[in-house]
């Protein structure tokens, strides 16, 4: 059996994505509780994935597991993905660190799905990056790391790869 071509892998994580982007659109009524008007009430599982490295796999890995908590449980659960360090680009606008286009529109479906997506404040300060250079519905947090303590101790289950 011959190793895998770089195109045939390619090929292959793009039809994962669209396929997980498709199920998400075919499950309309899925969402996670995390929205504007959700803080009043609880969701039954809250969890924080740390994401800290610029790779594809690791956020392809990061991103599925997110949507497979929302599939399993809709409206009772509240899920955060804090961006941290080198992170930080997946949820970039002109990121500067190779970000494929269909990774972005997962991270945006999530969101529109009610995904959380956090960005390190410091970070951005080391990129010289603002809120403008952000995804439009990413969060700015001053610290990543406070950011991850601080969810920890409201009992968000902290998940990193």
């Amino acid at each position: 059996m011959q190793p895998a071509n770089p195109v045939d892998r390619a090929r292959r994580i793009a039809l994962k994505t669209l396929g997980l982007f498709g199920g998400l659109l075919v499950a309309g009524k899925t969402s996670a509780h995390h929205t504007e008007t959700h803080f009043e009430d609880k969701s039954a599982h809250n969890v924080v994935y740390q994401c800290n490295k610029a790779d594809i796999e690791y956020w392809q890995s990061i991103l599925f597991s997110a949507g497979e908590l929302l599939r399993k449980y809709g409206d009772d659960v509240q899920i955060v993905i804090s961006a941290i360090g080198p992170g930080l680009h997946l949820i970039g606008k002109h990121p500067q660190r190779p970000v494929p286009p269909e990774l972005q529109q997962r991270v945006a479906s999530l969101a529109a799905y009610g995904i959380a997506f956090h960005a390190c404040g410091n970070t951005m300060k080391s990129l010289k990056w603002t809120k403008d250079d952000l995804l439009p519905f990413a969060t700015v947090v001053p610290i990543g790391a406070d950011d991850l303590m601080l969810l920890q101790e409201q009992g968000f289950s902290y998940i990193s790869w």
